[in-house]
């Protein structure tokens, strides 16, 4: 449980996210190589002080129970923590708590976004501690099925509560040390969750597009992502939809002609799609493409909903009209490719079988079977097709996405609908009452859907805010300049709610 300190120069803001597809992993990778390069930008601005900052951030080990709800099972595992104390004012200061999600975290989960910015500003001791079962954070027995009983969101919240009682007695905190928890995407639904389940150690909590909604079909994921880019806003419009729709079923179309071969070579596979499987593969990577590009928009990892439609709608002639959509469709793979460094556009569903079974402890870094398990067990939150409104293949059914639960887990489907009400009736859902979450949210975002969008009026009540024209966390990021007038407002609004409960607190502890 000793603290250590770090030797990392730069930062890198970790952004969890609640995605399956492997093209929508590697998009996430994206997200955390432009936010490292933009720490490493703002550090050479700052070198000293940067410096400086960096050597306070220290790494430590707590041994966590395996199960907190069995005390005849003595098993434990260690978890990793990240603690910064540059801005803290003690003894009294207030405890940022940063909550780790579905992959590793970072000393630089401490040294860069918008509640770094606030910690500095109130004086708060930083805190994160990484998830269970991501990162480094495994039992040695590693990730086989048996093991992966006790992954869970309702061990994860424990999890933080015995933190906090560790913290509290290394820094000697009281009553005095007002607690506020952030988090965003799963991370932002456990931050909503630990102060519904624990609202004696936690004053507040900020969840950033938090899906607190467990749903086994989440169709209307894609249905956003359509509306999303006939958003005129951002640069969208209905001929870009249309042209997308229509990419996709050209796509379908081919693959019925048996038109396999020169699909491969036009999106630059790395093998044919002969079977199925391979083809719903193919399926599920374009339309990730498409998916991480209105998810990230404008957050500078892929392109921007106004770059993806200016290629669907582009009317230079330089297509043949009977193919032009789905020409502009192999130009989007061509761009992904150019931005990923991929070789080829991997499609074989056999490697994504053999990567999601690799139990072993060093894959704890790669978390798509740790991830896999959770939807399997508590969440669901498959990105389906079959709706008409839906802008891709509607060979991205239900039955495909949830047949990997058998297969690696051994978890019937038909258990599926179960844990998800389980879930829900256990948090609550969308409709739970919990004092002082302040909910944010982007109108791009399509896991709003899943979260809270309106506030309730009692006092002290559930609280927003909604960003009209931005997308997944970007509340999250470091401020920028350049940035939209409304991300501004939104994080002013957000630091207005800290500071009130702040303030809340520390009369109630004067009375």
């Amino acid at each position: 449980m000793l603290l250590s300190s770090t030797c990392c120069l730069v930062f890198l803001l970790l952004l969890n996210h609640v995605d399956t597809g492997r093209v929508m992993w590697k998009i996430k990778e994206r997200v955390r190589d432009v936010q490292l390069q933009k720490a490493k930008q703002h550090l050479l601005t700052y070198t000293v002080g940067g410096s400086q900052l960096v050597r306070h951030v220290k790494e430590g080990r707590i041994h966590q129970p395996l199960d907190h709800f069995n005390q005849q099972d003595i098993g434990t595992f260690p978890q990793k923590f990240f603690v910064n104390e540059a801005y803290w004012q003690h003894p009294d200061g207030p405890v940022f708590l940063f909550i780790g999600g579905e992959g590793p975290i970072f000393e630089s989960d401490l040294l860069g976004g918008h509640h770094v910015e606030m910690a500095e500003k109130h004086r708060a001791l930083l805190l994160t501690l990484e998830h269970r079962f991501y990162g480094d954070s495994i039992n040695s027995d590693g990730l086989e099925t048996e093991n992966l009983a006790y992954l869970s969101s309702q061990q994860a919240l424990t999890d933080l509560a015995v933190f906090h009682q560790y913290i509290s007695q290394t820094f000697n905190l009281s009553r005095r040390n007002t607690w506020i928890s952030f988090g965003g995407s799963y991370s932002g639904a456990l931050s909503a969750w630990f102060r519904g389940k624990f609202p004696h150690l936690v004053y507040g909590a900020v969840a950033s597009s938090a899906p607190v909604e467990a749903k086994l079909d989440f169709s209307a994921y894609n249905n956003i992502v359509g509306l999303s880019l006939t958003n005129e806003a951002v640069g969208g419009s209905e001929k870009c939809l249309a042209s997308v729709q229509e990419a996709f079923a050209a796509v379908e179309g081919a693959l019925m002609g048996g038109n396999a071969s020169q699909l491969a070579k036009d999106f630059g596979c790395c093998q044919i799609p002969k079977d199925l499987n391979d083809q719903i593969e193919l399926m599920e990577n374009l339309a990730d493409i498409v998916m991480g590009t209105v998810q990230y928009n404008e957050e500078g990892v892929l392109m921007s909903i106004n770059e993806l439609c200016s290629v669907m709608t582009n009317d230079s002639g330089t297509y043949v009209e009977q193919t032009e959509a789905y020409s502009r469709l192999v130009k989007l793979a061509q761009i992904y490719h150019s931005m990923s460094e991929e070789p080829c556009l991997d499609i074989s569903h056999e490697k994504t079988l053999k990567d999601l079974m690799n139990t072993t402890l060093h894959s704890g870094r790669n978390p798509e079977r740790q991830w896999t398990y959770q939807t399997c067990t508590e969440f669901g939150f498959y990105q389906t097709c079959e709706d008409l409104t839906c802008p891709f293949s509607g060979m991205l059914t239900l039955q495909t996405s949830t047949k990997l639960c058998p297969m690696l887990f051994g978890i019937s489907q038909h258990s599926l609908p179960a844990h998800i009400t389980f879930t829900n009736t256990y948090y609550g859902g969308i409709g739970a009452q919990t004092h002082r979450v302040l909910y944010v949210n982007g109108g791009l975002d399509p896991w709003k859907e899943l979260s809270v969008v309106q506030a309730r009026t009692e006092e002290g009540q559930t609280q927003v805010v909604f960003i009209e024209d931005t997308a997944h966390c970007a509340d999250m990021m470091r401020s920028d300049v350049t940035e939209r007038h409304s991300l501004k407002k939104a994080r002013q609004d957000i630091e207005n709610h800290v500071a009130s409960w702040l303030k809340m607190a520390a009369q109630e502890k004067t009375e």
